[in-house]
C-alpha cells in the first residue's frame, strides 16, 4: 500500500512498497523476528569493542535534495503540481518507510494537500489519527484485500463512495456530505497485514479492496509480481476508479517522473524531460498563469 495490501482482479495483495521491499522486516523489539532491543549504555558496553569502521548505509553520500529527497542531479521539485479531489487520503505508514527515499507514499502528499500520513506503533496509536476516525466529517475505508472471511461483511466496493449500497453512511446526522477518505496501509505486505490486525480501532471500518489488471511501473524495487502495485500507483487507481480523473492523471504522470528521475540518478544519468515531465511542467505553467 501500498505499500497498500492491495489486490488485483485476482484478489492477490498489489503493492510494491508493501509487497516487493527488499528490507528485512521490522517488528517491535523482542518479538519472533529475532531483532532484540540493545542495552542501555555505551556501544563499548554493548560489543566489549569498538566497531573496526563507520557503519554507512547504501545511498548515503549521494547529495540529495532536502525538499523531494532525490539525487539533486534528477531533482523532482520542478515537476511538483497540485491536484483537486474530493478524495483524501490518510497514510498509516510503517516507521521503517520513512527512512526509504524510494518510498512513493509521500508523492501522494505531494500532490493531494488534503492527505495526512501517520506513523504506526503498535501500542500507541496516533492521537491525531484517533481523533480524525471519530470525526463524523469524514468516511474512511480501509483498503486492503477482501480475500479473507473473516472481515467479509466489512467488504464493500467503489460504488459505496457514492452512495450506492446500504453499508456506509455517506452523510452526517445533519444532512452534509461526508468526506470519503482512502487508508492506505504504507510499508512491505508483512507490515501492511501486521496494521491491519493489530490495530483494534481500524476494526470498525468498511474494507473497499482494489481491483485492477494494471502491472507497476515501479522500477525502484523488484516486485513478486509485475500485478504487486507500490503506494502511489495503488492511489492513482483508486483515484480513477473513484471518478477523480484529473488527480488520477496528474499523480500517476508525477509517479512516472519519480521513477525516472530516480532511476536516471542510479546510473548518474541528467534525464532529459519525458512526456509525463513535460505534462507537469505544462500544468504547472497554467496554474502560474490563472
Amino acid at each position: 500500500m501500498c505499500d497498500s495490501r492491495l489486490t488485483p482482479a485476482a484478489g492477490h495483495p498489489a503493492s510494491v512498497d508493501q509487497a516487493a521491499s527488499s528490507a528485512p522486516e521490522s517488528t517491535e523489539p523482542g518479538e519472533a523476528s529475532g531483532i532484540t532491543t540493545l542495552p542501555s549504555g555505551e556501544p563499548d558496553e554493548w560489543h566489549g569493542r569498538h566497531p573496526r569502521r563507520e557503519f554507512k548505509a547504501r545511498g548515503s553520500q549521494v547529495i540529495r535534495c532536502e525538499a523531494c529527497r532525490l539525487p539533486r542531479l534528477n531533482c523532482l521539485c520542478p515537476y511538483q503540481v497540485s491536484a483537486q479531489s474530493r478524495i483524501t487520503f490518510w497514510l498509516i505508514t510503517h516507521p521503517l518507510e520513512h527512512y526509504k527515499p524510494t518510498n512513493t507514499g509521500r508523492l501522494i502528499a505531494d500532490v493531494l494537500a488534503g492527505t495526512e500520513v501517520f506513523s504506526w506503533y503498535r501500542v500507541e496509536p496516533d492521537p491525531r489519527l484517533l481523533a480524525l476516525l471519530e470525526d463524523e466529517r469524514y468516511q474512511p475505508f480501509i483498503i486492503f484485500p477482501d480475500d479473507q472471511p473473516d472481515y467479509a461483511d466489512r467488504v464493500v466496493d467503489v460504488n459505496a463512495i457514492a452512495g450506492v449500497g446500504p453499508e456506509v453512511a455517506t452523510h452526517t446526522a445533519s444532512g452534509e456530505e461526508r468526506i470519503p477518505v482512502f487508508i492506505l496501509l504504507d510499508g512491505t505486505w508483512r507490515q501492511a497485514r501486521r496494521i491491519f490486525r493489530k490495530s483494534p480501532y481500524l476494526d470498525g471500518l468498511p474494507v473497499l479492496p482494489l481491483h485492477t489488471t494494471r502491472l507497476t511501473r515501479y522500477h525502484l524495487r523488484k516486485p513478486a509480481s509485475q500485478s504487486h502495485l507500490c503506494t502511489a500507483e495503488v492511489a492513482a487507481e483508486l483515484l480513477r476508479q473513484a471518478g477523480e480523473g484529473e488527480a488520477a492523471n496528474v499523480l500517476d504522470d508525477y509517479f512516472d517522473a519519480f521513477n525516472d528521475c530516480y532511476r536516471a540518478s542510479r546510473i548518474h544519468y541528467v534525464l532529459e524531460p519525458t512526456a509525463p515531465m513535460r505534462r507537469l511542467l505544462a500544468r504547472r505553467e497554467a496554474k502560474a498563469g490563472e
